[in-house]
């Protein structure tokens, strides 16, 4: 808990706010800016000398209750929250359910990427959306239903696809999975569609369950892939896992360097692609 930085930060937050602003009389002969300590106070539900304390770097540490109720008085944005979270030392809390919707702006990067295989994932690995560079590589994501465009699900039930993998690399493949869902699970605890993913997960995979148990966590993912196209062979890609902030999603791009091998694949690959998915499918969307 860095008392000093948290004590200055809720008094700079405390001292924006207006009386306004948060339904209060402006009274006269304020003194300060912004709100006094006990309209803070009595609108977080905490006892003035508790928050002077705070204020005054001299507080204990307080409680995940008390550090919600202050964002809320305070008016708060998600990133300042989580801000004041973090220096309490505490784990700010993550929405209640898993965003699945996909921002028109990410849609519209993903149409720059006419060269480059793009896929959007959700925090419990959804495919959300890609574009037909993704679907001419790793192979038609249209086809399967919903239930199945998960990574996970196609990781551990459906099968491996196109990707090529060594054992040793299967293994940790497979455990950075679970670990996403994992660490996921901890950010989202009430999301039932996460939970029952797990379940189905599970149900259908004994490997996926002695897995889980194990409770991985932070098991890093490989910097590069490679794919078994049907006509160009094996391609060993760059994958760039490129973070949404706000969403908690991830834009996953494959690349390789100019005047490689794989460079030259993927731009006959473009063109095979452009082929036989046809102008109007240049992006699918779950």
């Amino acid at each position: 808990m860095d008392r000093a930085e948290m004590g200055a930060t809720l008094r700079g937050w405390r001292e924006r706010l207006t009386p306004a602003e948060v339904g209060m009389p402006a009274g006269i002969r304020r003194r300060t800016p912004g709100l006094r300590r006990a309209e803070v106070a009595q609108l977080a539900g905490i006892s003035v000398d508790y928050l002077t304390r705070l204020e005054q770097g001299r507080g204990a540490h307080p409680s995940d209750a008390v550090l919600a109720a202050l964002a809320r008085a305070l008016r708060l944005a998600e990133a300042e929250r989580d801000h004041l979270f973090h220096l309490a030392g505490a784990s700010p809390p993550g929405p209640g359910r898993i965003s699945d919707r996909v921002r028109p702006s990410v849609l519209r990067l993903m149409d720059r990427f006419t060269d480059l295989p793009a896929m959007l994932i959700s925090a419990k690995l959804d495919l959300l959306a890609w574009n037909a560079m993704a679907s001419a590589l790793i192979g038609d994501f249209s086809a399967l239903v919903p239930a199945e465009r998960n990574l996970a699900w196609q990781r551990f039930v459906t099968g491996a696809g196109r990707m090529v993998v060594t054992p040793d690399e299967r293994e940790q493949l497979e455990l950075a999975v679970v670990a996403d869902l994992w660490e996921a699970t901890a950010r989202y605890p009430r999301d039932r569609s996460l939970s029952q993913l797990v379940r189905r997960l599970c149900d259908a995979s004994p490997r996926f369950a002695g897995l889980w148990a194990t409770r991985p966590v932070g098991v890093p993912h490989q910097g590069r892939k490679r794919f078994a196209h049907p006509e160009l062979g094996v391609l060993e890609l760059d994958c760039d896992p490129l973070h949404v902030p706000g969403d908690d999603q991830t834009l996953v791009v494959y690349s390789a360097a100019e005047g490689s091998r794989e460079a030259e694949a993927l731009a006959l690959l473009r063109v095979l692609g452009t082929q036989r998915l046809g102008a109007a499918n240049l992006l699918d969307r779950a």
